[in-house]
């Protein structure tokens, strides 16, 4: 899976040339499954939005970026479609057995501390984060979110995940060694996928220290 994922170039270019027009279905099928299904989560999601950028500009021609763009964010919008259905379902009796090699508690937990800190904004903050992304429309479902709520965050979301992605791949693949060192453009894609949810934490942290400082200046006042 880590040759898979370092090596993902190599990949698509095969699948594009074994597969051609084909292969925007195999894409759409590879992100509905990630984003779908509580048991994919080890598919590749940010690199492999990162990469289809990079092969879509004019020097590599392989796919259209804005066809990628529209495709695969119908895709993730799908496939959160469906993973609230399942969570709502069968969420508690999936996540029964507490040694399950498969559906593992302690990934539900993460999640659900995601939900804690940041509620219903979680469905498309997770977007940006490998695992969870998989998990939280699948806790959405489980503990009940409003439908309306959910399906809000989770269309705006993928648009954002999707389009930070893969236009960064398109931009970036102009730079040589990006192009050509594609394990450089995985810890580009990493850090800015990452970026909405450290301005999150950080934006909850100071409206915590402010409401802390608040109810100090208010027992300081009173006292």
């Amino acid at each position: 899976m880590l040759d898979f994922i370092l090596h993902l170039d190599k990949y698509v270019a095969e699948m594009v040339k074994n597969y051609g027009p084909w292969a925007y279905g195999i894409l759409f099928a590879v992100v509905f499954a990630e984003t779908g299904l509580v048991v994919t989560p080890f598919l590749p999601g940010d690199s492999l939005l990162f990469m289809l950028g990079i092969f879509s500009r004019p020097e590599r021609g392989a796919f259209n970026v804005w066809a990628i763009f529209f495709l695969l964010s119908t895709a993730a919008i799908l496939g959160d479609q469906l993973n609230y259905q399942i969570g709502k379902f069968l969420g508690e009796r999936m996540f029964r057995n507490p040694n399950s090699k498969i559906f593992r508690r302690s990934h539900l937990e993460k999640t659900q501390e995601f939900y804690d800190k940041h509620g219903p904004k979680t469905v498309m903050l997770a977007r940006f984060v490998p695992v969870v992304r998989a998990l939280a429309p699948f806790v959405a479902g489980m503990t009940r979110m409003q439908y309306g709520t959910f399906t809000a965050y989770s269309v705006v979301g993928a648009f954002l995940w999707v389009g930070v992605c893969t236009f960064a791949g398109y931009l970036f693949g102009a730079i040589p060694i990006v192009r050509e060192r594609f394990e450089i453009g995985i810890f580009l894609i990493v850090g800015i996928s990452l970026l909405p949810m450290f301005f999150e934490v950080w934006r909850h942290s100071k409206k915590k220290k402010q409401k802390a400082a608040e109810s100090a200046a208010q027992a300081s006042s009173e006292a």
